[in-house]
């Protein structure tokens, strides 16, 4: 789900660490290039852009054509805009023949399909119909109504999701299906920013939106942007710190998104085949190409668990991934083969 109204903290931040403080920076070219950061709210959320540049003008030229895009996107993907193309699309259920979608709905609609193919279901943007009812369970504190969960679940299913690339048209087959694209239309929406920032001109640049975060060129003397990863436990320090570039980023957890019911802890991420949040205490860090998988693979991981979510990422080309779960009311931590080689230190904690 698109999600209204959160302060960044209200999801598992990926905090930027600003550790280069400088105004100006010497490239080797002799170029001076300045440092700008701007913070503006979207999709329901608060996005943050840092750039290198010239000067001021090509900055706030830059960043106003960044954020018009992230604004033009949630128009296509927000489920609680009915006017937008993903309420059209879900409202318009079970449609008797395909519709023709937009480029980046297609896109999008397409990369899911794929994951849930891959995931056998742990990853699903038909999940809607729940994500909805759970919206009111944690408004409320009550569990859905058995009998809504199972209506719910019957308009569940990526295999009633049909797909055309030659067409690009989408048709949703099921009765009451709704598209929920929480867990990927902000990771796809800074990899398109950080694509108009590219073509101003500004490379070096780095887009945060709400922990979903994607990095370009690394800042003018530096081998990679400096991430730190936050905790399990929220108001705490990065427990992690890494050197990247080129890449996306994401977290997924419920350190700030969850609701106790009868003594049980249910987080904001759903399981979109039995219905139910899940119950397992766990923050899940993953490093992608881009920012669109690191979103989506985070999610698909928190659902799928440690065992079947790393074997995802070892999979997946380029992808690696950090699980922190509590066990036993102990954190147990899980690395890919490939995250230490994007670590640089362990962030001391407090005593």
């Amino acid at each position: 789900m698109i999600l209204p109204s959160l302060s960044p903290l209200e999801k598992p931040l990926l905090a930027a660490l600003l550790l280069l403080m400088a105004a100006a920076v010497s490239v080797a070219d002799g170029e001076q290039l300045q440092r700008f950061r701007e913070i503006r709210p979207g999709m329901g959320s608060t996005f943050e852009i840092i750039l290198y540049a010239p000067d001021e003008q090509t900055a706030q030229r830059a960043l106003d054509a960044a954020f018009a895009r992230i604004e033009q996107l949630n128009g296509v993907f927000s489920d609680y805009d009915s006017e937008s193309e993903a309420g059209r699309l879900s409202h318009a259920s079970p449609m008797p023949a395909a519709v023709p979608v937009s480029d980046e709905m297609f896109a999008v609609l397409d990369y899911s399909a794929r994951l849930s193919r891959e995931t056998d279901g742990g990853f699903d943007v038909t999940v809607g119909p729940i994500s909805r009812l759970w919206r009111r369970a944690r408004r409320q504190k009550q569990l859905p109504a058995p009998q809504r969960l199972q209506e719910a679940l019957a308009s569940v299913g990526y295999r009633q999701l049909e797909l055309d690339a030659d067409g690009r048209t989408a048709r949703l087959a099921a009765p009451g299906m709704r598209l929920d694209f929480g867990g990927v239309a902000v990771g796809f929406a800074v990899d398109e920013a950080l694509k108009v920032l590219n073509r101003h001109g500004l490379t070096r640049a780095l887009v945060n939106g709400s922990g979903d975060i994607v990095l370009g060129d690394p800042p003018p003397g530096e081998i990679g942007w400096r991430i730190g990863v936050a905790p399990l436990e929220p108001d705490q320090p990065p427990s992690r710190l890494l050197r990247l570039a080129h890449c996306g980023v994401s977290t997924s957890g419920d350190a700030w998104q969850y609701v106790e019911i009868d003594g049980r802890r249910y987080s904001h991420i759903v399981d979109p085949q039995t219905g139910l949040g899940l119950t397992t205490r766990s923050s899940v860090s993953v490093i992608a190409t881009d920012g669109m998988a690191a979103d989506a693979l985070a999610t698909a991981v928190s659902v799928l668990g440690a065992e079947r979510g790393l074997t995802l990422v070892e999979r997946t080309c380029k992808a690696a991934c950090l699980i922190v779960r509590i066990e036993d009311e102990k954190p147990q931590v899980i690395e890919s083969r490939e995250w230490k080689k994007h670590e640089i230190a362990v962030a001391p904690r407090p005593d």
